[in-house]
């Protein structure tokens, strides 16, 4: 037999012999009470006190019911034999079980059952009383009271903490999946911006002299297919990424870093503008994020130097500092619209949620710069 069936079948049971308890239990509690004046039987003490941990259990999987059947079988206990202890236990166990429902159901449900349960209680007590006149009716009404308000207010508080609870839950995913479809919208754009940039500038080349001069047309080409190809290659393994269930099941590629640039300096090259890439500092290992979100800054910004700044060169600077890694993209263009697009927004983003500084805009002489400083964790300094 299976794992399967076997969970099923001991839940079943178990399940049953609950409902099996509760149905009995109350005729067990009459039989013990009755039989008790004055003096209990053990046995009898002992099923009933086994009876009443398994009305308990049931109550955790059906409130309302076992709460019904534990309320009934106590007044009947007390009815029976109308002893002090037999009172207390009636008010203990059914305000456990309306303190469990409060802490478990709302409270268009809950409030009905404590009041239910506080006048069932009430009218039990006072025929109990009826016998013994000594004792102080509002004193014991009043506490009744007390008790019940008490107890529901602390499973209602329970209810509350836990609903609270569940909220920030389920914002704090909503969050992490506002933050994840952001970041892939951000990969997403710096992939395939520069690369439908390089395309494009390439396809214009081309076209202007696919008749005059071939073999450059054919270079053309050839920087088309390249950047087309790394292009699929990178939304392959994104979306591999995304699909894939198992962290084992699909071999993804390494992310781009800055050990990348000069690859990114050659794709330039093919549309026309000339990359100088300068690193200063001590060369070390990044951490992953702060690795690929400056590549993606440089690749960014070299970008927007290809489609929009009209020039054929750009500088590129790379300093790594004792607790900072400072990035500098500045050429001798027409400049831009500093915040026009997603480029911008996205390299700003990128910086801010690293804790760094990023500025863009025009240059004094002429020209435009994006600069970037990016705090290094204290491992890699």
């Amino acid at each position: 037999m299976s794992a399967l069936p076997q969970s099923r079948v001991r839940r079943v049971t178990w399940t049953a012999l609950l409902w099996f308890a509760v149905v009995v239990y109350p005729f067990v509690l009459f039989a013990t009470v009755m039989k008790g004046a004055g003096h209990f039987v053990a046995y009898e003490v002992l099923a009933s006190a086994v009876l009443t941990v398994m009305a308990g259990a049931f109550l955790l999987r059906h409130p309302l019911p076992a709460h019904g059947i534990l309320l009934f079988a106590w007044i009947a206990a007390l009815v029976q034999m109308q002893n002090g202890v037999v009172a207390g236990l009636l008010v203990l166990i059914t305000d456990l079980g309306v303190g469990y429902i409060a802490a478990s159901r709302r409270r268009r449900i809950s409030v009905p059952v404590a009041v239910v349960t506080l006048a069932l209680q009430s009218l039990s007590v006072l025929a109990f009383l009826s016998s013994n006149i000594s004792a102080t009716i509002d004193t014991l009404i009043l506490t009744l009271v007390l008790a019940m308000a008490v107890t529901w207010m602390a499973g209602n508080s329970v209810r509350v903490r836990r609903a609270h609870a569940e909220s920030l839950r389920e914002q704090a995913t909503a969050q992490a999946v506002s933050a994840e479809r952001l970041r892939i919208a951000r990969e997403l754009h710096d992939m395939v911006a520069h690369s439908i940039g390089i395309i494009a500038i390439q396809a214009g080349v081309g076209g202007r002299v696919i008749d005059t001069q071939p073999a450059e047309a054919r270079n053309a080409l050839d920087a088309i297919e390249a950047t087309s190809r790394e292009t699929l290659s990178g939304l392959r393994r994104m979306l591999t990424a995304l699909r894939r269930d198992d962290p084992g099941s699909a071999p993804l590629g390494p992310a781009p870093g800055l050990d990348d640039l000069d690859r990114l300096a050659e794709a330039a090259k093919d549309a026309g503008v000339k990359v100088g890439i300068s690193r200063r500092g001590e060369r070390r290992p990044l951490p992953p994020d702060v690795d690929l979100s400056a590549y993606r800054i440089v690749q960014e910004a070299v970008t927007n130097v290809v489609r929009h700044a009209g020039t054929d060169e750009c500088r590129v600077a790379i300093d790594y500092r004792d607790e900072e890694l400072s990035i500098e993209i500045d050429d001798d263009g027409r400049g831009g619209v500093v915040g026009a697009g997603y480029g911008l927004v996205g390299m700003r983003e990128r910086v801010g949620l690293l804790r760094g500084d990023f500025a863009a805009g025009p240059r004094p002489g002429g020209g435009f710069r994006v600069a970037a400083r990016i705090p290094l964790p204290a491992a890699v300094r």
